[in-house]
């Protein structure tokens, strides 16, 4: 199977600056591919630079991001916001400096449907509805009527990934989606996002702290330290039988939990 996205030999620099080299990995349909490593090793900026959203000082400096025969960092702002949405979707780790402080979650949700042709309001309100249901939003009414200073960080994050789902992407981008989830939730987000990889076949591209996170649905796991790959494969095997000294470092500082005696 061909893989849906594919980086090839990227480096991206922040004023010039290198911050990601020569990164190379491609992901398939329906594959889910965790992105871990410290603080500051450039997880982030991979899966921004897809979406063209690395902001005013940002670039892609070197290397190709292939996604349907075309080289996204080549595309124009126009060409993308095409793109972005239906085809490449995104949940930040900020939900809430992610939304308009003066529009209410219904408006905005809404209004990012509709801007690629979802513009039934009644299918609308049904459909997130059950989706904020599935996801622990079980007042999705009042939510929608809701400003996003209205909501709790936590109620601001799963209606971001709320609003991505709906969109139905080809490729699902998280940037660190759990992190301001209570435990209970984290799972409940996880097991719908599986299911949404299930039932549509999604690829998924997560970057994120919580090895319990890769481990619990990902096929496969990249491992960066100051933007270059330490070690790429299945996730299975990298969790639990690193090759690199940088890896057998990164999962021996995750807590265990110990038997009681």
């Amino acid at each position: 199977m061909e893989d849906i996205i594919t980086y090839d030999n990227v480096e991206i620099s922040y004023r010039g600056k290198p911050v990601v080299q020569d990164v190379s990995f491609g992901v398939k349909k329906g594959e889910i591919l965790g992105i871990v490593g410290e603080s500051g090793s450039g997880k982030s900026t991979i899966i921004k630079a897809a979406m063209g959203l690395l902001g005013d000082v940002g670039l892609v400096t070197k290397g190709d991001i292939w996604f349907e025969g075309k080289n996204l960092p080549d595309l124009s702002e126009k060409e993308m916001r095409k793109i972005n949405g239906p085809k490449l979707s995104m949940i930040f780790q900020n939900a809430v400096g992610a939304m308009c402080p003066i529009r209410t979650v219904g408006a905005q949700i809404y209004e990012s449907l509709k801007e690629h042709g979802h513009d039934d309001k009644e299918e609308f309100k049904k459909n997130a509805i059950e989706m904020m249901a599935k996801i622990g939003l079980t007042d999705g009414e009042r939510v929608l009527e809701s400003y996003p200073f209205e909501l709790s960080g936590g109620m601001n994050q799963r209606v971001a990934i709320c609003m991505a789902m709906l969109m139905n992407p080809d490729i699902l981008f998280a940037d660190e989606p759990t992190s301001a989830l209570d435990v209970s939730v984290q799972k409940r987000v996880v097991e719908e996002m599986v299911q949404m990889r299930d039932h549509f076949n999604t690829t998924i591209i997560i970057v994120t702290h919580n090895i319990g996170v890769v481990r619990a649905m990902c096929d496969t796991c990249l491992v960066l330290q100051h933007g270059d790959i330490m070690e790429y494969g299945d996730a299975k095997q990298v969790i639990d039988n690193p090759q690199n000294e940088y890896t057998k470092k990164l999962m021996d500082a995750v807590p265990k939990l110990k038997k009681a005696v």
